[in-house]
């Protein structure tokens, strides 16, 4: 059974959905079966990968029509190993619609549990906000990962952010775990992002990544040519630093089963 991750911060402009995508494609070369799924309603995610005027069907349908599984709106990406549930611009719409709903947290969860076995990784890309979409993919998730830029005011609004995973923890998801704090947009060139970067290290301690993602103009130009950075520059800093991180990822998600007793996901 996979192990899902959600990527979020509802600060936003923190690389987030660059972070979904190419840690995504990143273990997909490291031969894990992959499913994005994207969440936002922006679906800069989707676009990468799919043609926009091509997805008929998005996560809205599935998570408010019963009758519509997940498995019917997956499409194969242009990246071996890597698949992509679409998102729609409808998907803004959720929260009127599940407002009042009973089981509206849990609505990802269940339309997850007939695809799990089929991946060995979901990864989950969120709107910057704490709307309902980042909480059904709280609620559905192993791990979060958290993108921080290395710039002032990087940690407002991390506090709301770690109190909704605690709710979160104390009911519906007990299982939900931290797995680490990624900075992004790093510029060793100066003073601010090192003294920022020594912060988000004293408040989190060794929940942050070893890797560091840089600032790359590489990075910053492949969403759109609608590719990932392993494509578009595959030499780049941003594909080097991306794959180390898919590599710590798994590093991580091994060791935590290993402390549970078991030798790999369940």
């Amino acid at each position: 059974m996979s192990t899902v991750i959600t990527v979020a911060n509802q600060k936003g402009g923190v690389g987030k959905t660059t972070t979904s995508i190419n840690l995504a494609a990143a273990l997909a070369r490291e031969n894990q079966r992959i499913l994005l799924i994207d969440l936002d309603p922006q679906a800069n995610a989707t676009i990468t990968f799919l043609p926009l005027e091509e997805v008929q069907y998005s996560l809205y349908d599935v998570l408010t029509d019963p009758g519509m599984s997940i498995e019917e709106i997956v499409r194969e990406s242009p990246v071996e190993n890597l698949s992509i549930a679409p998102a729609k611009i409808s998907l803004a719409k959720l929260e009127a619609n599940l407002v009042g709903q009973f089981d509206a947290p849990f609505r990802l969860k269940d339309a997850l549990v007939p695809v799990r076995k089929n991946y060995d990784f979901i990864v989950i890309d969120t709107p910057p906000s704490l709307s309902i979409m980042t909480v059904n993919s709280l609620v559905a998730s192993s791990h979060l990962l958290v993108p921080i830029q290395a710039a002032y005011y990087a940690l407002e609004g991390t506090d709301d952010l770690l109190d909704t995973i605690e709710r979160i923890r104390a009911r519906p998801n007990p299982d939900l775990q931290l797995l680490g704090v990624l900075v992004t947009m790093f510029d060793k060139r100066t003073n601010l992002a090192r003294d920022t970067h020594q912060h988000i290290q004293r408040v989190f301690g060794d929940k942050v990544f070893k890797t560091v993602i840089g600032r790359n103009v590489r990075l910053e130009e492949s969403p759109a040519y609608k590719e990932t950075i392993f494509t578009y520059a595959p030499d780049s800093s941003g594909a080097i630093e991306y794959q180390k991180l898919a590599k710590e990822v798994l590093e991580r998600v091994q060791a935590r089963w290993v402390a549970a007793g078991v030798e790999h996901a369940p």
